[in-house]
C-alpha cells in the first residue's frame, strides 16, 4: 500500500473511533465496545512483567527507531517488532501499543499483539483486557504502572507529529506533567481556531463555541422541559447549556456574571466543568480553551490557545508550557445537572444558549446517538468496581483535601424520601434539579457530576458515600438517560445499524 493511501486509512478508521467527537460525520460507524472494567468479582489483574532501567542495547534503539519513524507511512517491520519481542525489556510494550493505535491490518494487529505476549508474558487476546487489541494491551499497561522506556517522549512525538503537527508545543516542555503512556489520540484533531471564530475546523475537530447567544428562559422554550442542561450560577447570574449542544462542542468560553469562564464537557466521562478563565497570573491574557484531540485516560486534554499551555481536565491543573512553569491551577466554579423544566423554575432569571447557538447551527437531539451505552471506549486500566464504570457520581473536594464521591441517583433518592446526604464534613444538598455541595457550617463547595471511573481514577483514594440503607451494597445503576430521552435521529440510526 503506498505510504499515502496507508495515512489516509490510518486517519478514516480513527476518525471511526473518535474519542470525545460529537458531529456525526465522525461518529463510529460500529457500536461502541462492552465496558472493559473488571466486574463486580474481578479475576486478579496479571503480575506485572520484570522492567529493566538500563539504556536500550544499540540494535533495540535502533528497531524502535525505524518502527516509530515509519509510523504511518508503512505497514509495521516485522524485523525491527521481532526485535523488541526478543529484547526482553517489557518498558517497549508502550510502544507496541501506540503502534497498535495506528495498526489498520489485521496482520499488523495480530504482529503487535504477539510481539507484546511475547514480550510481557501476557496474552492481551483474554476479553476481560478489552474489546480489542489496543484497547486490552494498553488497559494492562495502565494497570501495570511500567515505566516508559528511555526516550519515549521523543518517540511518542515521532508517530503523533505524523497525525497533527499542532501537537508539538506539547511535547517541547521537557518538565510537562503529561504522562505521555496513558496519553493517546482521541479520532479528531486540535482545535487552533481563532478565539470566536465560527467557522467550521479545516481538518474534523471538536469546535469550541465561543461566547454562545443567551437568551431568556421564555425564548427557551424549544427545549423540552425534560431535556438535561448543565447550569452554572455565578456573580447573581444564571445560565443554562444545553446537553446536545455540549455534546457536539465539548468547550464554551463565556461571560457568567461579569467573569470570563471555560466549560469543557468531557462525553467520555460525562462530567461538566467549569473553570474561571480570567483569574490568571499577571501579563496573562484570560485564557480561552480549546479540545487538543488528545486523551488522558479517557479524559480530554484541553489546552489554552493564547499560551499553548495544556491542561490535566479533570483538575484544572497546568501540565505544559509557561502556566505550568508558574504552578498555574485553574479555579473551579459548580455545575449542576438538571432538568431544563428544574433548572428554569428555580432560577426564573435563567438564561440559556440559542437554539443555534448563535452561529446557525442545527443540533441533532442525540449527537453520540449511544455511543457511550457500553461503557468506556477508550482505555483506563483496571477499574475500581465499588460502583460500575459508568455510574453517576457527584464528586466534591472537602476543605481538607479528601475527595468524595457521592452516587447520584441514590443521593436524589435519598433526598426525595426526607433523609440527608452528607460525608465528613460535607453536605449535599438538592436545589433546581442539580445536587450543590456545602460544608455542615454552610460554606458552599465546588461539585461536579461524573461518570464513577472517571472521578475515581482521577482521584484514586475516593471516598465513597453509600446510604444508610445499603451500606454493605454500593451497587448503583449507570448513568442515568435523560428522562424522556429523544429517539435517536435517523442519521444515528443509520450509523447504528451499519454493518461491522
Amino acid at each position: 500500500m503506498a505510504p499515502m493511501a496507508r495515512m489516509s486509512l490510518v486517519l478514516g478508521v480513527a476518525m471511526f473511533a473518535a474519542a470525545c467527537t460529537a458531529t456525526p460525520e465522525v461518529m463510529p460507524a460500529t457500536p461502541p465496545p462492552a465496558s472493559i472494567g473488571p466486574t463486580a468479582d474481578p479475576a486478579p489483574w496479571p503480575e506485572p512483567p520484570a522492567v529493566s532501567d538500563e539504556e536500550l542495547e544499540a540494535p533495540v534503539a535502533e528497531a524502535v527507531g525505524r518502527l516509530v519513524a515509519a509510523g504511518l507511512t508503512a505497514p509495521p517491520d516485522a524485523e525491527a517488532v521481532a526485535a523488541v519481542a526478543a529484547s526482553g525489556d517489557a518498558r517497549l510494550a508502550w510502544i507496541l501499543a501506540d503502534l497498535l493505535r495506528l495498526a489498520v491490518t489485521p496482520d499488523a494487529e495480530a504482529l503487535l499483539v504477539d510481539a507484546f505476549a511475547r514480550l510481557t508474558g501476557t496474552d492481551p487476546r483474554d476479553p476481560r483486557f478489552g474489546a480489542n487489541s489496543w484497547l486490552a494491551v494498553s488497559n494492562l499497561l495502565i494497570g501495570w504502572d511500567l515505566p516508559a522506556p528511555p526516550g519515549y517522549r521523543e518517540h511518542k512525538a515521532a508517530l503523533l507529529l505524523q497525525l497533527d503537527p499542532g501537537w508539538e508545543p506539547f511535547f517541547t516542555d521537557p518538565d510537562s506533567t503529561i504522562d505521555w503512556r496513558v496519553t493517546t489520540w482521541g479520532g479528531v484533531f486540535i482545535d487552533g481556531r481563532p478565539p470566536g471564530s465560527a467557522e467550521p475546523c479545516v481538518r474534523a475537530c471538536i469546535p469550541a463555541l465561543d461566547d454562545p447567544a443567551l437568551t431568556s428562559a421564555a425564548e427557551g422554550d424549544w427545549y423540552p422541559d425534560e431535556r438535561i442542561v448543565f447550569g452554572i450560577r455565578l456573580g447573581g447570574e444564571a445560565v443554562a447549556l444545553p446537553k446536545h449542544i455540549m455534546e457536539v462542542h465539548e468547550m464554551v468560553n463565556l461571560t457568567v456574571g461579569g467573569r470570563r469562564l471555560g466549560v469543557p464537557y468531557c462525553t467520555l466521562c460525562a462530567s461538566a466543568q467549569a473553570y474561571l478563565t480570567d483569574a490568571v497570573p499577571d501579563g496573562i491574557e484570560p485564557l480561552v480553551l480549546r479540545t487538543s484531540g488528545l486523551l488522558s485516560r479517557s479524559n480530554k486534554v484541553m489546552y489554552d490557545l493564547g499560551t499553548g499551555s495544556a491542561f490535566h481536565t479533570f483538575t484544572g491543573r497546568a501540565a505544559s508550557g509557561p502556566l505550568r512553569e508558574v504552578g498555574f491551577v485553574l479555579e473551579p466554579v459548580t455545575v449542576a445537572v438538571s432538568t431544563w423544566e428544574e433548572w428554569r423554575a428555580a432560577h426564573p432569571d435563567t438564561r440559556i444558549v440559542a437554539r443555534d447557538g448563535g452561529i446557525g447551527r442545527a443540533y441533532p437531539d442525540d449527537p453520540l446517538c449511544g455511543r457511550d451505552a457500553g461503557g468506556p471506549i477508550f482505555p483506563i486500566g483496571p477499574a475500581d468496581t465499588r460502583l460500575p464504570a459508568q455510574a453517576a457520581v457527584v464528586g466534591v473536594i472537602d476543605e481538607a483535601g479528601m475527595p468524595i464521591a457521592f452516587a447520584a441517583g441514590r443521593a436524589r433518592a435519598e433526598l426525595a424520601a426526607g433523609g440527608s446526604v452528607g460525608f465528613g464534613d460535607v453536605v449535599l444538598t438538592e436545589a433546581g434539579g442539580g445536587l450543590l455541595a456545602r460544608t455542615v457550617d454552610g460554606a458552599a463547595l465546588v461539585a461536579h457530576e461524573a461518570a464513577w471511573f472517571a472521578w475515581s481514577q482521577f482521584h484514586p483514594g475516593t471516598a465513597l458515600w453509600a446510604p444508610p440503607s445499603s451500606r454493605n451494597a454500593l451497587e448503583d445503576r449507570a448513568v442515568e438517560p435523560d428522562t424522556g430521552r429523544a429517539e435517536p435521529s435517523e442519521g444515528c440510526r443509520e450509523l447504528l445499524d451499519a454493518p461491522g
